[in-house]
């Protein structure tokens, strides 16, 4: 099955990063499908990104018997993700989160409180850490009182926030709070007051954050009229450890693709009947391949090396091209974290 770019583990987009990255690969404008791909790569070449949680914003929010309040708002990827947040009341609340389209049709609609979703519900809690595995839609966390409230013929409330210094989100949550009460943006005055802290926290690196940058780099790029004499392409070292190489091959007839030391490679030409000898001493080769994109990994101590391309022996070559190309994932920034460890 034909490949179009390097074929390296895919990492699912989530909220959260990965916990074991140790080289960021960069594509060139126009020839891979994705911006960046992180790989987890062998520790020998750099120490592992350790992460952990840190604290990020908090609120202080003022609510009066069943009132609500309306947190943050996540954004995991396609695959879901994940939330970190110490809660801390006077009085007993109810945590959950719930999608944020449900949670703006209560906006409009306060009744439609009865229908909304719970996600990772929390009942009666006072002080906790709460975390939510969220699925792979915008999550908001919903904050309630558990006490009733104390007229029955309001259906719900939102609670203040206070000491917010932002005057945007401030102005923001005085209006949504009309919504629910029918009310300006006048002094709230609270019959029973249930002060809550939250603290949100984010999830980052915290050692070893600096990593080598490795960028996808054209080696090889050529289309050409097939010969049955082989094609030698040289010149290429690899500038650290575990330095991966990604090659694609298109032609009319079966091909011999290969990897060999330079010094092997040169002599090809006067001395033919190397070319067996030296293809037992290599695993990166493709016999009789037509159509095909493969990978191949080389360190430093694997000296120069030299791509070969030709013919397989028993074909019959066309008046016709074939097109070669390869690339090699060298390292183009903070190169000395690989250095050190070469």
């Amino acid at each position: 099955m034909q490949k179009d770019t390097p074929s390296f583990a895919r990492i699912a987009p989530r909220l959260l990063p990965q916990t074991k990255i140790t080289m960021k690969y960069q594509r060139l404008p126009g020839l891979f499908g994705s911006l960046f791909l992180l790989l987890s790569c062998s520790s020998a070449l750099a120490q592992d990104r350790v992460f952990s949680w840190l604290l990020a914003n908090d609120e202080r929010v003022r609510l009066d018997p069943g009132y609500y309040h309306t947190g943050r708002t996540y954004h995991p990827g396609s695959n879901g993700g994940n939330n970190h947040v110490d809660i801390k009341s006077q009085k007993p609340i109810t945590i959950f989160m719930t999608p944020e389209a449900d949670w703006n049709a209560v906006l409009q609609n306060p009744r439609a409180v009865a229908q909304l979703r719970q996600v990772c519900l929390r009942e009666h809690v006072v002080d906790t850490t709460y975390v939510c595995d969220m699925p792979a839609e915008p999550m908001t966390l919903i904050i309630r009182d558990d006490r009733a409230s104390l007229d029955p013929a309001v259906l719900a409330g939102l609670g203040a926030v206070l000491d917010r210094h932002d005057k945007t989100d401030r102005a923001v949550s005085t209006g949504i709070a009309a919504v629910f009460t029918g009310q300006g943006p006048v002094p709230r005055i609270f019959a029973s007051p249930n002060d809550v802290h939250i603290q949100y926290y984010r999830w980052d690196c915290v050692e070893f954050c600096i990593q080598p940058e490795i960028q996808w780099l054209t080696q090889v790029k050529e289309k050409y009229e097939l010969s049955s004499f082989l094609k030698v392409y040289g010149g290429f070292l690899a500038d650290h450890d575990n330095e991966q190489v990604s090659i694609k091959i298109k032609a009319p007839v079966p091909m011999l693709v290969a990897m060999l030391p330079s010094s092997v490679a040169n002599q090809l030409y006067a001395k033919p009947e190397l070319l067996e000898p030296a293809l037992e001493k290599t695993s990166c080769q493709q016999r009789a391949v037509q159509s095909l994109q493969f990978e191949c990994t080389f360190d430093m101590t694997d000296g120069p090396q030299s791509l070969i391309v030709v013919p397989e022996a028993s074909q019959k070559v066309p008046k016709k091209k074939a097109e070669i190309q390869m690339w090699a994932a060298r390292c183009v920034a903070n190169c000395n974290l690989l250095a050190s460890r070469n």
